[in-house]
């Protein structure tokens, strides 16, 4: 007659032999659009301002200016939002080791003792039991089989969400030293609009004087004046918002390097040169972009969670088998660790959750997340191309816009300059040589507005791009 133990072993060694890992094994899926051979070639927008070089890691450097340098070397080593993902990551660390530890053997010791004195009533006994003390004492180890891989598949999906939580400070990294290098460049681009301005504004003073000369002397209407005055009043109050925007921008910096608003640093306010790229803005290709871009990378690591997921469901088809043994002491103190008291127990532990319906609902759930993360992760890959061929295309409207801009200033600079000649040579009155000065002056405002349109539309592609981390 076959015994006990006999069909036990029999069951586990019939289960070893037909174990397997169970649940789909992570690819990236064929249908996925980020296999597709449209979104791995150059990109058709900004072609004529952006070239296919790899993106630098630190491409803040290409503006080739040391403050700009240290201030983004200062927010990524201060910024609170960095810290918050930093530490964020290191609890994914921890969580990632915690699913691990669940390969490792099972360990645990007790012990316990007490002073006590048993229910008559509860053994139906009119007599009093006696009083002892007893104690329990005792070590157990278990090993979990993990037949079907329900385990690794655990760890497999912790590891993808540890990777995913790796790309999500990635993505903060990015768009910090994205938000420094803007708020610099609005720092600067409105110290260079305010310098414009305000001597488009001595201009207007100085054609008011000579307007006042001309009334006094009888040579023109006095209501001329009052239209001088009311055009520096109109350039005075363009000068508020930008000072604004100025001390706006010195704010940001300050708190993007983790400091209070009010501890900005006022050395920077005399910064009025924009940024400038010497160089075709290096974009590279859809292939890099995508294998670049965090928040691409953070959604095909969900991916990779939600298809482990499955696997961890599935394993809850079939038996949990572990192997344990344990060993200890139980009874009265009197008996401490006597051959009476001394207790052990080896062999396996067998677990079956039966309730087959409730767990194929529950892969039936794992399945469809699958499918969501996949959606998601199409959706991040479309944000990821559009975003960049829509910065690369403003950045070329951007930077056509002020070259032509650039060409009327010149073409104003060059008239000025010939009218001066004039007004020195007697043949030209002065409100003419001053009109031509500040016809010179609005176009080269126009020019300090656009070229900080370009600055911003470099540094929202280098965003799009997804540099800024190694």
């Amino acid at each position: 007659m076959v015994s006990a133990r006999g069909i036990v072993i029999a069951a586990i060694c019939a289960a070893c032999a037909g174990c397997a890992e169970v649940g789909p094994d992570y690819k990236v899926p064929p249908q996925a659009l980020v296999n597709e051979s449209a979104a791995h070639g150059a990109f058709i927008s900004g072609t004529s301002v952006a070239s296919e070089e790899r993106v630098p890691d630190y491409w803040w450097r290409l503006f080739d200016d040391p403050t700009l340098d240290q201030l983004v070397e200062n927010a990524l080593a201060r910024n609170v939002d960095l810290k918050a993902a930093q530490a964020n990551l290191e609890r994914s660390d921890a969580l990632l080791e915690l699913a691990r530890t669940a390969r490792e053997p099972s360990v645990s010791l007790d012990a316990s003792t007490a002073y006590t004195q048993q229910s008559a009533e509860a053994s139906l006994s009119h007599v009093e039991p006696p009083r002892h003390e007893i104690y329990n004492t005792g070590f157990t180890i278990s090993y979990d089989l993990d037949l079907f891989g329900g385990i690794r598949r655990g760890i497999e999906a912790a590891a993808a969400d540890h990777e995913a939580v790796i790309a999500a400070r990635d993505l903060v990294r990015v768009n910090v030293a994205a938000q420094t290098a803007r708020a610099y460049s609005d720092l600067c681009n409105t110290g260079n609009e305010i310098g414009v301005l305000q001597r488009q504004i001595s201009v207007q003073e100085r054609r008011l004087a000579l307007t006042r000369e001309l009334i006094a002397n009888g040579r023109a209407p006095s209501f001329s004046q009052e239209r001088e005055r009311g055009a520096i009043e109109d350039s005075r109050a363009q000068l508020a918002p930008l000072q604004a925007r100025r001390m706006n921008a010195a704010f940001r910096l300050a708190t993007l390097m983790g400091q209070p608003p009010a501890d900005y640093d006022k050395s920077l306010l005399a910064c009025h040169t924009p940024l400038e790229l010497k160089t075709l803005l290096p974009a590279g290709d859809g292939r890099t972009l995508l294998s670049r871009r965090p928040d691409v990378r953070a959604a095909e690591r969900h991916l990779a969670t939600a298809t482990a997921e499955i696997g961890v469901e599935t394993a809850a088809l079939y038996p949990d088998i572990k192997i344990g043994a344990s060993t200890g002491s139980t009874g009265a103190a009197s008996s401490f660790f006597s051959p009476l008291t001394n207790r052990f127990a080896v062999g396996p532990m067998v677990s079956w959750d039966l309730h087959r319906s409730a767990i194929r609902d529950r892969i039936t759930a794992a399945q469809a997340q699958s499918r969501a993360s996949l959606a998601r992760f199409d959706s991040a890959v479309l944000t990821a191309l559009r975003e960049t061929e829509t910065s690369l295309d403003n950045y070329a409207s951007a930077l056509d816009r002020l070259q032509r801009l650039e060409s009327a200033r010149d073409a104003a600079r060059a008239v000025d300059e010939r009218t001066e000649e004039l007004w020195r040579g007697g043949k030209v009155g002065g409100l003419e040589a001053l009109d031509a000065q500040r016809t010179w002056l609005v176009a080269e405002n126009a020019v300090a507005a656009a070229q900080s349109d370009v600055n911003n539309d470099q540094i929202s592609t280098f965003l799009a791009l997804g540099g800024g981390w190694q």
